[in-house]
């Protein structure tokens, strides 16, 4: 059983900036791509960001230019930085992994951004 942990969630004025991370309980490398997903109170879950073993990254058009997917393997993290972060970011963030087909999923971590 893969387990993903995500912090760094929190309440951040418009404008500000916020930087999400996720562990994982097996080494990252060992996944196929990880990503970011976010789900907002009432609507659907939405990629935000993902990136490949390889290093190929995929961004939504609506935080293109304003996040960036990192991860670092030596310490077994990903990371999305976030900046420019508007109310329409308010949402919870999971943090995704996939490995042979298999989706893995975070508990999340809420980013409020107040109007």
């Amino acid at each position: 059983q893969v387990q993903l942990v995500e912090s760094g969630g929190g309440l951040v004025q418009a404008g500000g900036s916020l930087t999400l991370s996720c562990t994982a309980s097996r080494n990252i490398f060992a996944f196929d791509r990880l990503g970011w997903y976010r789900q907002a109170p009432g609507k659907q879950r939405d990629l935000v960001a993902t990136i490949t073993r390889g290093g190929r990254t995929t961004y939504a058009d609506f935080v293109k230019d304003r996040f960036i997917i990192t991860r670092d393997w030596d310490q077994g993290t990903l990371f999305l930085q976030m900046t420019t972060l508007t109310p329409e970011d308010t949402a919870v963030y999971y943090c995704n992994a996939v490995g042979n087909n298999i989706f893995y999923w975070g508990q999340g971590t809420q980013v409020t951004v107040p109007s």
